[in-house]
Parts: structure tokens; sequence; C-alpha cells
């Protein structure tokens, strides 16, 4: 879908909320797409989950606006707008079982037995539950608590479902099942998801758009992809995956190619396309390699655009991949390089003189 053809879901414009004198958020502004899965990512404290709550309803905003599906959210209290919460807690009430907990939303609107049982029943088929109707939620598993709250979301059939880090209390194994059993649902729902997350993988596996936040503000928005590739700040970039920063020095920029002297590595010239819009030569001072941009060169490698010469100072082995630590000449740190155990490659030791091969398209270009 061409990015002219998507169609706005929440607009949320200059948007502020302050606790007495601790601004929370400064100045938010973001638009979230009809169908999509959204994320707000940052560590503790910088305002992801009170984003969420405006959004909800559950706070109201200092400043700015809040619409969804076209209408203005101001006074809208909760129970009123066309959203959803799942909280971190799940918030299953112990005292009933899996079909009451679904259908307690739907009380209010007096359905008749029959059609709320239908309405349950077809909530829970969407979150693979079907027939769990009788089970008591202290029958249940982590998993099966995470997918009764999303039912009981989901029967309310609202335009947009809020996740507020839905999945943390979960173990490694099932909340990587439950990451794609997510994103699976909301493929095949259409309906907007908003998650929240401190987890940045999480927020790499399942969004089609990521809002990074760093203190109450967006540092930069936009897709999984271009944020672990093109991040533009080093804040950015260090919170997303692993990089390595490497001091430079920059002249050209404009219409012509940034020219970058790093001692690491050389000299290398750059496309201003590879660099964050309005970058100026004299704010650069840094660059980043990701560790999967770095090679060690070994005969059965082929040639590289630029090798350089350097020795391995430590060596951590994780069966399918290997990060090594290298010390280049020029480099006040050493840098990660990671590689993948491939049949026959033989793991470099700590203390070997290696070659590194690299290529011009993975420099990046920070603020």
């Amino acid at each position: 879908m061409a990015k002219d053809d998507y169609t706005a879901i929440i607009e949320i414009k200059d948007v502020s909320k302050s606790f007495g004198a601790v601004h929370a958020l400064s100045g938010v502004d973001a638009t979230i797409h009809e169908g999509e899965f959204f994320s707000l990512l940052g560590p503790s404290g910088c305002g992801k989950t009170t984003l969420l709550r405006l959004i909800a309803g559950f706070e109201q905003t200092t400043g700015g606006t809040i619409t969804i599906a076209g209408k203005s959210m101001k006074d809208i209290p909760a129970n009123k707008r066309p959203t959803n919460m799942v909280f971190q807690s799940y918030a299953i009430f112990p005292h009933l079982n899996v079909a009451e907990n679904v259908g307690y939303g739907l009380v209010r609107k007096k359905l008749g037995k029959d059609k709320m049982a239908k309405e349950v029943e077809q909530a829970l088929t969407m979150v693979d539950l079907a027939g769990y109707g009788e089970r008591k939620a202290h029958e249940l598993s982590g998993g099966q608590r995470q997918r009764v709250a999303l039912a009981r979301a989901l029967v309310m059939r609202p335009k947009v479902i809020l996740l507020d880090e839905p999945l943390s209390a979960l173990d490694k194994k099932l909340r990587d099942q439950m990451q794609h059993e997510l994103r699976s649902l909301q493929k095949s729902l259409g309906i907007t998801f908003i998650l929240v997350t401190h987890d940045q993988e999480e927020a790499l596996i399942m969004s089609d758009r990521i809002a990074v936040i760093f203190d109450g503000k967006i540092a930069q928005l936009a897709s999984p992809e271009e944020l672990y590739r093109r991040p533009v700040t080093r804040k950015v970039a260090s919170f997303i995956g692993v990089m390595n920063f490497l001091e430079a020095t920059a002249t050209g920029g404009g219409d012509a190619p940034y020219r970058l002297s790093i001692p690491a590595l050389g000299d290398v010239e750059i496309p201003t396309a590879q660099a964050p819009a309005g970058l100026s030569a004299g704010q650069i001072n840094v660059v980043g390699v990701r560790p999967e941009m770095f090679t060690i060169v070994d005969d059965d490698t082929g040639g590289f655009e630029r090798e350089v010469q350097g020795t391995v100072t430590g060596t951590d082995y994780y069966g399918d991949m290997t990060y090594y630590t290298v010390a280049l000449e020029g480099a006040s740190d050493p840098v990660t390089i990671s590689m993948r155990n491939t049949a026959g490659r033989v793991v470099a030791r700590e203390g070997a003189k290696v070659t590194v091969g690299w290529g011009a398209d993975s420099i990046v270009l920070l603020e």
C-alpha cells in the first residue's frame, strides 16, 4: 500500500501531560494508521505508558489534542471511547470462569443470554481458546490468561486495542510464542494494536512502525528496519540493538557526499541519503556500525570493499553465533563483530590477528 493510501485512526497533535512539576510528555505528535501494529518503545519512565493512558482516556491531556476515528476525545471518558485495554497484570477476575471474564463488559449491553454466549465463544475462538468457557481462572496458564484478557478486549469490538506490556510477566519461550501469535491475530483481524514495551526485540518483531520515546518526547518514529538501519541519533542507535561507535570527522554534505575520516577505518565517501535529513558535516563527530556489518575475513569469505587489520581481544560463543571484540588500530575502544557459525567456519581465538571487512553502506551517520 502506498504511504498516501493509509487511513489515520488516531491523530496525536502537540500532546503534553504534566503531573504537578513533572512533565511526563511534551509536544508529542504522531499519526497511527488504521489496521497497523504500532509500538511505543522506550526505557522506564519515558512517558510511553502515560501516552497509552491518554489514548485510553484514563488520563486527560494537559495540552494538545487526541482524535480517534476523526472524533476529538476531549472530555470523552474511557468507557465511551472506541478502545479497549489489555493490562500488564491481565486483571482476570479470580471468582469468575473464563466465559464470565470475557463477557464481563457485555453485561451492560443487555444482549440476552444466547447472544452474549455466542459473542463470548466467537472471541474465545479468535484467541484459540474455544471450549475453555467453563475453566476457572486459577486453572489457566500464563499464556492462557493473556489470551483471556485479549478476548475480553476483542469481544467489545473496539477500533483500537491498547496493550500495556502484556507479555512482560511470561517466561522467554512463552513470550516469544505469544509475540508471534499476537502479531498473527492482529493481521487476521485488521484491528489497530498499540503496544507499550521497553523490549527492543519485541517491538522490532511485532510492529509495523515504532515510536521511540525518551524523556517525554518522540526521538524517532519509523519502521523497524529504518530504526535499526538508519537511527537518527546516537541515543536511538544505542537503544535499538548493539552499535559500535567510532570517532569521525566530516566535510561536504548538502548536495555533495559526506567525506568522512574515521581513524579506525580510514577515509570514505557517504551519500547524503545515508544521513538524517538536515544533518550538517559539522555535527558529525561519531559514526555507527552494527556488529553484523563487520566480517572477519577468511579464505572462503572473498574480497571486501574495504579491509582493516585487527586483533581479537575476546570471544563469546553462542552456538549459532560468535561475538568477537576486536581491537582496531586508531579506535579508542574495541569493536563488536558478530559472525554466524556456518559449517566449516573456525572460531577465532583471543589474540588472533584478523582481517576485518566492511563496506561504506554499513556506516550510519548520527547527530
